[in-house]
């Protein structure tokens, strides 16, 4: 098959294109609401399932988990694909009563399945993948000046493309990539979410490209947030565990296959894009922040996407907070509020709070646990920043207690980490915790013992840390500046993970017995001192000879002695004024 046919856009087919595209059409449909491409764990003993987007939401109390080849694949494919059409089909539920008693049910309901039947047989016209005139998330006859395709690597996060060469690549830009129908359908959601910014091709129709380029594109709008995504049992749990309830959907507020008339303002059929609000929650989930066709060849081994062009699309002014559920918040300080660079505008005061790489989710729970109208919701003051928890989180914590204490909530979190003006990816981030449901009331006692546990961690890599500049002033060096170098504070924390997440799972069954919680805060302080003594003896065995002696030096007037001794004295006097129930049995045990 020829690759590079397709109609100028706008311009009408002659008879013997028609023919032609009639003959592809038939032989390179794929409809991603009926063909198998999204593989599934069942909750039963058996092999996996490769399902359509209407089995998999159909039979969705069936199936465990999405597996995906990118962790940033499975929020673009809910976003996309899963939530909005079961949004649009069924609406959202009115409030936390409403939503529970749904997500009680485990499972749709018939009428609920029989109205999700009718949508995809209304709609699945829009969801051919390849359909020359109306391919799903595409532009169809999309093509540049020069007739010019690049290579499906493009699409692909981890593969070799101009600039964005993986460091342990297996293979060269070089090196053609030919995805299937189900690869080129996840790959080509994931880029409407996580692309990376900068230059892209210019294309026939975009009244905005020059010099057959586009400047000044932003990443995908996942790129922006810290993606957190409540997960469930099953799929279904999953899916209710990702919808927010309370806000009535918009009239204007549609999945952008609903609005691929040409002459509709809001268009994704066109080359043509805009700088505008999103609409509301549909909107943003399906945001086409790219103009993108596939090119599908016939190969020895079948129907493969081997060729594609990725052009500017749509951008967001801002990332606006009302609409977005899927990120946690920072608020900035009033003196960061500062003008966009270049723009006049100043810059909005709340913001996506993005994930740090290499750092652990529970890291930043103070964030994630940062409830509405509560203390740890933390306004921004004139010297530091404040956060606010998701949407999401908010809504499980207004129905929290609607829901079994003990329901094994977890938290996936994604995100990309940009390199080299946002032009290339540099990480993926990916992590999951437990978080026990009684977690989400600020008043109970499991919240206070998470933050509690959290902020020891934080408290003994601190300790640990000025343990090491403490002996390196002994030695008459300086201590290892907090942004260069490994400490040994991060090794403490690398260690501490398992307890941590063993300690957020155990708490779930805690509810409101003191006693329990206090038993688990002591054999975790227990743990983790051993493994505070652990890096610290570590630390400890570097010192040299001259260290007993130690060195003396005057600051601000005063004179401090630094040694070994002192340096061990004052860890010990750390850990004790840290882990406060561990030194009490302690002494406890020495009486």
């Amino acid at each position: 098959m020829n690759s590079d046919v397709h109609p100028p856009v706008g311009i009408s087919l002659c008879k013997a294109d028609a023919a032609l595209m009639e003959e592809i059409e038939e032989r390179t449909l794929f409809n991603v609401l009926d063909d198998p491409w999204l593989t599934v764990r069942p909750i039963a003993a058996g092999p996996l399932e490769e399902v359509g987007v209407r089995q998999l939401l159909l039979e969705a109390h069936r199936f465990q988990d999405l597996l995906v080849d990118l962790p940033t694949q499975k929020p673009a494919i809910f976003r996309q694909l899963l939530l909005p059409v079961a949004v649009d089909a069924l609406g959202r539920p009115t409030d936390a009563a409403d939503w529970a008693r749904t997500f009680a049910t485990g499972a749709f309901s018939s009428a609920d399945r029989k109205r999700l039947t009718e949508y995809c047989d209304a709609n699945r016209h829009h969801f051919d993948l390849f359909d020359p005139s109306d391919p799903f998330a595409q532009v169809p006859g999309l093509y540049t000046a020069k007739n010019e395709t690049k290579g499906s690597a493009l699409l692909v996060a981890t593969a070799a493309t101009g600039n964005n060469v993986p460091l342990f690549a297996s293979r060269t830009e070089g090196d053609p990539l030919e995805l299937t129908p189900a690869q080129a359908a996840r790959w080509l959601l994931h880029t409407h979410c996580w692309d990376t910014a900068a230059i892209k091709t210019g294309v026939v129709g975009d009244d905005k490209a020059k010099a057959g380029k586009t400047t000044g594109n932003p990443t995908g709008p996942l790129g922006q947030l810290g993606v957190v995504m409540p997960m469930g049992r099953t799929l279904y749990e999953t899916l209710f565990l990702n919808i927010p309830f309370g806000q009535a959907l918009l009239s204007d507020d549609l999945p952008q296959w609903r609005r691929r008339a040409v002459d509709h303002p809001l268009s994704s059929a066109t080359p043509t894009w805009q700088t505008r609000a999103p609409r509301g929650l549909l909107d943003i989930w399906t945001w086409q922040s790219r103009r993108i066709r596939l090119i599908p060849e016939e190969t020895p081994a079948g129907l493969r996407v081997t060729r594609v062009i990725v052009a500017a699309g749509d951008r967001l002014l801002a990332t606006p907070p009302d609409h977005e559920p899927h990120t946690a918040w920072t608020i900035d300080s009033p003196g960061t509020r500062a003008k966009k660079p270049g723009g006049k505008s100043p810059r909005s005061p709340i913001r996506p709070r993005r994930h740090q790489p290499g750092r652990a989710a529970w890291r930043g729970l103070d964030a994630l646990l940062a409830m509405n109208g509560t203390d740890n919701e933390r306004d921004a003051t004139n010297k530091s920043a404040g956060f606010r928890t998701s949407t999401l989180l908010s809504s499980l914590a207004e129905a929290r207690g609607l829901l079994p204490s003990t329901y094994p909530l977890q938290l996936e979190l994604t995100g990309i980490t940009y390199g080299n003006q946002s032009a290339v990816i540099e990480d993926v981030f990916f992590d999951e915790i437990p978080l026990p449901v009684t977690a989400l009331d600020p008043d109970s006692i499991v919240y206070d013992s998470l933050l509690e546990a959290v902020d020891q961690a934080e408290k003994l890599a601190n300790a640990v840390n000025m343990l090491s500049a403490d002996l390196r002033r002994a030695a008459g060096a300086d201590p290892i500046p907090w942004d260069k170098g490994q400490r040994p504070g991060e090794t403490l924390l690398h260690a501490l993970d398992p307890l941590v997440r063993r300690l957020l799972a155990g708490l779930r069954a805690v509810g409101e017995d003191f006693e329990q919680s206090e038993r688990g805060l002591e054999a975790w302080e227990q743990r983790a001192g051993r493994e505070a003594w652990q890096v610290a003896e570590q630390v400890l065995s570097t010192a040299a000879p001259g260290l007993f002696t130690g060195r003396t030096v005057t600051k601000d007037g005063k004179e401090l002695t630094f040694r070994l001794s002192n340096a061990e004295r004052g860890f010990r006097n750390r850990l004790d004024g840290i882990l406060t129930r561990r030194a009490a049995a302690r002494r406890a045990d020495a009486s």
